[in-house]
């Protein structure tokens, strides 16, 4: 690991010390104001409060700084358990960071935390969402959207939760396929079998909360070249996943058209509705821009 990664993770990461980390946008204007500063030619002392507020930082925020930059032992306490376990840290500037979490800009994880098989950080990508309450009509929708990445050699990407979730995984692995699950809780939680890997944001060992079970959907649906919705309702995980796509262009979305308010109120919103599931190349858009 480079000196720089650390640098991200000391200040990006929750390492269980009751410290709050910076977010992505706060990094940004961190380095900014450290290459704008004199400091930036001094590597060889450490990094003072006298430093920071310098730069303009107030008193407080500078000893926050400081208080985050200072936690080595922390750091190293962190990775060793998280390493026990199978799990590491990827920086917004390892060249494993997924691309396609570009899109989100400054909201884009400035750190995740990976436990699996590697391979499911290969791309292309093809994300599967739906509710947890399944027709047999949409489950086996779901079945199919697994099984058709397999065949594709897609990596599924979808948040392990009951119903549309899991079914389209399950049929994935069971078809040879990869599975990388966006988690909203601790990666402790979870043993990735063969062709599957768990991924998280910000802390391997954080607990689930509301927040992160959001910031997973929007995980999903901007590491998806195209989303599969298997199932939705007017309201809840699935339709707030969806809608916030269709407001961003994360990326296409396909709904199985059943005829449900909620594929009707998606597909008016710009959905795109389907009656059978056809190649995921066809669907896939061509030539996609991803920012640097």
């Amino acid at each position: 690991m480079t000196g720089a990664e650390r640098g991200w993770l000391l200040l990006c990461a929750d390492l269980g010390d009751g410290l709050t980390p910076l977010t992505l946008p706060q990094v940004r204007l961190l380095r900014a104001a450290v290459n704008a500063s004199k400091r930036s030619e001094e590597t060889d002392r450490p990094f003072a409060a006298s430093d920071l507020i310098a730069m303009g930082y107030g008193p407080e925020t500078a000893e926050r700084i400081l208080r985050l930059l200072t936690r080595e032992k922390a750091l190293d306490d962190c990775l060793a358990l998280g390493a026990a376990h199978g799990i590491r840290p990827i920086t917004r500037i390892d060249p494993a960071y997924p691309a396609r979490l570009r899109l989100l800009g400054d909201e884009a994880p400035a750190v995740l935390f990976f436990r699996g098989d590697p391979a499911c950080l290969q791309g292309p990508f093809v994300a599967a969402v739906g509710s947890r309450m399944l027709t047999p009509e949409a489950a086996a929708f779901a079945a199919r959207v697994g099984e058709q990445a397999a065949r594709e050699d897609f990596t599924l990407v979808s948040g392990n939760a009951e119903g549309a979730d899991r079914t389209a995984q399950k049929a994935c692995l069971g078809a040879g396929g990869r599975v990388l699950a966006v988690l909203p809780d601790s990666l402790l939680d979870h043993e990735p079998g063969r062709g599957e890997a768990f991924l998280c944001e910000q802390g391997w060992h954080l607990p689930f909360t509301a927040w992160r079970a959001l910031r997973r959907n929007l995980l999903i649906h901007a590491l998806g070249e195209l989303t599969l919705v298997c199932q939705s309702g007017t309201s809840g995980g699935t339709w707030n996943g969806c809608t916030e796509n269709l407001k961003r262009g994360l990326s296409p979305v396909y709904i199985r058209r059943d005829g449900s308010p909620g594929a009707e109120d998606l597909i008016s919103r710009g959905a795109n509705g389907i009656d059978e599931l056809t190649a995921l190349r066809v669907l896939r858009p061509q030539n996609e821009q991803i920012p640097l």
